[in-house]
C-alpha cells in the first residue's frame, strides 16, 4: 500500500488557526465527553422514572412506561436525530422553531435531548430488570414498616435494584459514551467528527482514526475503573 505515514500530523499547525490537530481532536473529546455526561443525566432520571413505572400495580402507569419504551427502543438513534434537529422545529409554532434553529450550539443541545430519551428507553429496562429481581419480601417488608408506595421505592426497592444493575448500567453508560459519534450528523464536532475533519484536512486518515480509536478507549478503561470501585463501594457486606 503507498501510503505515507506521518505520526507527527498532531503537532502541526490546523488550518483553523487556532492549534495544533493534537488540539483539535482535544476540543472534539471535551464535547463528546460533556455530551456523554448531559445526555446520560437525562437518561438516568428518566428512565429510572420509566422503569419504575413499569414495576407500578397502575395499569395507566405501566402502559405508558411500555410505549416510551417501545418508541424510543425500536426507532435507530440516527432516525432520532434527524427527528430532533430537522424535523421536530417545523412542527412547532414558527416562533418558537426559528428560536430552536438559531440557538447556540444548537446541534449540542440536541444531541443531548435525543441521547438522554433514546437511552431512558435502555435504562428504563434495566431498572425494571433490577426491581423484578428482587426477592418480594422487600416490598413487604416497607409495606410492613408503614412506608408509602413512594417511600417504599425510594428507600427499600431503588437502593438495592442500582446496586444490582450497576454492571450493565455501566455497560449503557459507554454505549451512550460511544453513541455521541452519532451527532456528528447533525454538526457536533465531537471526537469522530474532529478526527474526519482532521483526515479531510490533512489526508493522514490512518493516524487520525487511530487516535480517535486509542482516546475511545482510555475514556471507556477509566470508566470502567471507575465503576469497578464504585461497585465494590455499594456492594452489600458479606455478598462478596
Amino acid at each position: 500500500m503507498n501510503y505515507n505515514w506521518n505520526w507527527g500530523i498532531f503537532f502541526e499547525a490546523s488550518p483553523e488557526g487556532t492549534g495544533t490537530y493534537a488540539d483539535m481532536l482535544l476540543s472534539g473529546l471535551l464535547w463528546t465527553i460533556a455530551t456523554a455526561l448531559c445526555s446520560w443525566i437525562i437518561a438516568f432520571f428518566l428512565g429510572s422514572l420509566v422503569g419504575v413505572m413499569r414495576t407500578l400495580p397502575s395499569k395507566a402507569a405501566n402502559a405508558v412506561g411500555t410505549a416510551y419504551v417501545e418508541l424510543f427502543r425500536n426507532i435507530p438513534l440516527l432516525v432520532q436525530m434527524f427527528l430532533w434537529y430537522f424535523v421536530l422545529p417545523e412542527l412547532l409554532p414558527q416562533s418558537l422553531g426559528n428560536a430552536l434553529k438559531q440557538l447556540p450550539n444548537a446541534p449540542f443541545y440536541t444531541g443531548v435531548v435525543c441521547l438522554g430519551f433514546f437511552t431512558a428507553s435502555r435504562v428504563a429496562e434495566q431498572v425494571r430488570a433490577g426491581i423484578q429481581s428482587l426477592p418480594r419480601g422487600q416490598k413487604m417488608a416497607g409495606t410492613a414498616m408503614g412506608f408509602t408506595v413512594a417511600q417504599t421505592y425510594r428507600y427499600v426497592i431503588l437502593p438495592n435494584a442500582y446496586r444490582v444493575i450497576l454492571p450493565p448500567m455501566t455497560s449503557e453508560f459507554l454505549n451512550n459514551l460511544k453513541n455521541t459519534s452519532v451527532a456528528l450528523t447533525i454538526g457536533l464536532l465531537e471526537l469522530t467528527a474532529r478526527a474526519r475533519s482532521m483526515q479531510e484536512f490533512s489526508f493522514q486518515v490512518f493516524e487520525a482514526f487511530t487516535a480517535a480509536t486509542l482516546i475511545y478507549v482510555l475514556v471507556n478503561l477509566v470508566v470502567i475503573t471507575a465503576a469497578s470501585f464504585l461497585e465494590r463501594g455499594v456492594a452489600v457486606p458479606g455478598q462478596r
